[in-house]
């Protein structure tokens, strides 16, 4: 465990022109307390949960940074970390943060440059370990251009299929009239047939709900037999460790009492992100995944979400969900590639390497219709 205090060189810069505290604190945090300040910021996500880390990489390997500002927490990260051995190299891999951009405020400068030195302090100076952050920001957006010029002792790994994450981002903060009309024409038409088939839909986050989901799920890999790491049973471990502001909420159509389709959202922060889909086999032709989609808008924009990002394309390897996706007519993003920092020429060599087999394996896997990650 670690803390540290900086004073900046301006004190004047603040409104009362008395010295700005700042505060770092490494793995002084709980579960609990994570929980509450993660839901301070717009953009939090899943992937910064830690139920999330603690299913997905187990708890052990967790680390946890957080950032004060005269003892306001502006900024956290939560990050795996990954020692093959007892000897002083590995990886610490931080995704989709730093978490910096408090509720309704705007991303600052001076926070994200903070967060990044601490960061870079503790996890390459301090544990010399190669540290590789996926941000959570797109190509050609103002948040991306400030990653790239805060972020200054990082390197940008070169863009390659094997670590960008494309993506459909639909715009919230439209009307729900403005946002149909935007629809693909076919789109819209199966939409209203859909909500011709007399289906019925309910949500939750309960148990029940994922079970239910689960059974669809399985008959839709069954169906279109297609290799994917995203383990559902995983998923159903998270949500149940999960407070409750940050459940994933599931939406199941029905027909004559029956479920016919579902879809699993998560929703924290000002975004949304669509995780999972499945139609069961008697489902097919009751198009419930067009109201089910068209419901969860209206869901999200009802609790505030203002971006719902589609959770991923790949035109070539899965040409029918990414037609599905185009007809939303979202706006087409591709993710910042990772950025990277290394002090160790053992952790870079060796960390490296192992990169590389990953993302082979990452490459392997999306030309066959499934996922990968760290």
């Amino acid at each position: 465990m670690a803390s540290a205090v900086i004073v900046p060189s301006d004190p004047q810069s603040t409104w009362k022109s008395t010295a700005v505290v700042w505060h770092v604190e490494v793995d002084q945090i709980g579960s609990a307390e994570w929980a509450q300040v993660l839901d301070l910021f717009d953009d939090a996500n899943i992937y910064q949960t830690w139920s999330y880390g603690a299913v997905r990489w187990g708890r052990k390997n967790l680390s946890h940074l957080v950032l004060k500002r005269n003892n306001e927490v502006v900024g956290i990260a939560q990050l795996r970390i990954v020692r093959p051995t007892k000897l002083k190299f590995g990886i610490a891999y931080l995704r989709w943060g730093p978490i910096c951009q408090r509720r309704r405020g705007d991303l600052e400068p001076e926070v994200l440059q903070r967060v990044a030195d601490a960061l870079y302090q503790e996890y390459v100076v301090n544990r010399r370990l190669l540290l590789q952050i996926v941000p959570n920001a797109f190509v050609g957006t103002a948040r991306a251009e400030m990653f790239r010029s805060r972020l200054s002792k990082f390197t940008q790994e070169i863009p390659a299929c094997a670590n960008l994450y494309r993506t459909f981002v639909v715009d919230l903060s439209l009307s729900l009239k403005e946002l149909r009309k935007k629809f693909d024409p076919k789109w819209r038409n199966k939409l209203s047939g859909a909500e011709k088939n007399g289906l019925t839909v309910h949500s939750g986050n309960n148990t029940d709900h994922y079970l239910t989901f689960c059974e669809m799920y399985r008959q839709t890999r069954n169906r279109k037999t297609f290799d994917t790491t995203v383990d559902v049973e995983e998923f159903g471990r998270i949500q149940r460790d999960l407070p409750e502001s940050q459940r994933m909420q599931i939406l199941i159509a029905e027909q004559e009492g029956k479920p016919v389709a579902g879809l699993v959202i998560s929703a924290i922060g000002d975004s949304a992100i669509y995780l999972l889909g499945a139609t069961s086999d008697e489902g097919l032709k009751a198009k419930g995944s067009y109201l089910l989609q068209w419901t969860a808008i209206q869901w999200l924009m009802q609790n505030g979400i203002v971006w719902y990002d589609l959770g991923g394309i790949d035109p070539e390897g899965n040409p029918g969900v990414y037609q599905f996706k185009k007809g939303f007519s979202g706006a087409d993003l591709t993710q910042l590639s990772p950025l990277t920092a290394c002090e160790s020429v053992l952790s870079a060599v060796v960390v490296k390497a192992s990169l590389k087999l990953k993302h082979a394996t990452r490459v392997f896997h999306s030309r066959r219709g499934g996922k990968s990650d760290l």
